[in-house]
């Protein structure tokens, strides 16, 4: 117990000093992940609500696959991409592996199945005549889009957040796809599991420990959200 005291105040100590490479790792797990998020909402959104309004064959089936895709671990994801950007695979050509728009692409594709799912949640809630008499009233399909999401505008935002707490945490795509490489794309996860296996447990903590903050805001803002939407 007292060794894991005084590795936890060493660890305060390491991010009251504002070590560089600490707040590095931290910001890059920031902003590979908002990126991704980012992109995977503007494919979500409109599937989500698609899913939602609209009728078609296999409709159900897509549905059945979304959900059961919201727990695929994350290391399928990894394989799958890295299978498709590796040097023998078809887009090895591109020089994807092992950078940042490789996290980015496996995050994306980590986040999209949740996102949409939620969002499809969300909107099938809404009244399905609305886009019927926002047509009848003259509204152009843009406008009834985002009356839609200004309905379900709470679930969304909690949907994206949902999606992203996944991504932030992960570590079997980072690892994968990116290479844990200093200074470029080495996020919070790949360098705890690497500081640890080092016996840098001070280090490892720290990070940690901003990752813990960083799930505890996006759980507070989402237990705000539903709060506010009671």
């Amino acid at each position: 117990m007292l060794m894991l005291l005084q590795s936890f105040s060493r660890a305060v100590q390491l991010l009251l000093s504002g070590n560089r490479e600490v707040f590095f790792i931290a910001f890059t797990s920031l902003q590979l992940s908002s990126i991704s998020i980012l992109i995977s909402s503007l494919i979500s959104l409109p599937l989500g609500v698609l899913l939602a309004f609209k009728d078609f064959s296999g409709r159900r089936v897509i549905i059945i696959i979304l959900n059961t895709m919201m727990s695929l671990p994350t290391v399928v994801i990894g394989l799958l991409v890295y299978s498709l950007i590796s040097r023998s695979g078809p887009l090895g050509g591109m020089g994807l592996l092992f950078s940042r728009g490789a996290i980015i692409i496996g995050q994306t594709l980590l986040s999209l199945p949740i996102i949409i799912s939620l969002v499809y949640g969300a909107i099938s809630r809404i009244d399905r005549r609305l886009p019927e008499t926002l047509t009848t009233l003259g509204a152009h399909p843009g406008d009834i889009f985002i009356m839609t999401l200004k309905e379900g505008k709470t679930a969304i935002l909690s949907a994206l957040l949902a999606g992203f707490g996944r991504v932030i945490g992960e570590v079997g795509v980072s690892m994968m796809l990116g290479g844990n490489i200093r200074w470029y794309t080495r996020t919070l996860t790949t360098a705890i599991a690497l500081e640890t296996s080092k016996g840098e447990f001070e280090l490892a903590l720290a990070l940690g420990l901003i990752l813990l903050v960083i799930s505890f805001a996006v759980n507070l803002i989402l237990h705000w959200l539903v709060k506010d939407e009671r």
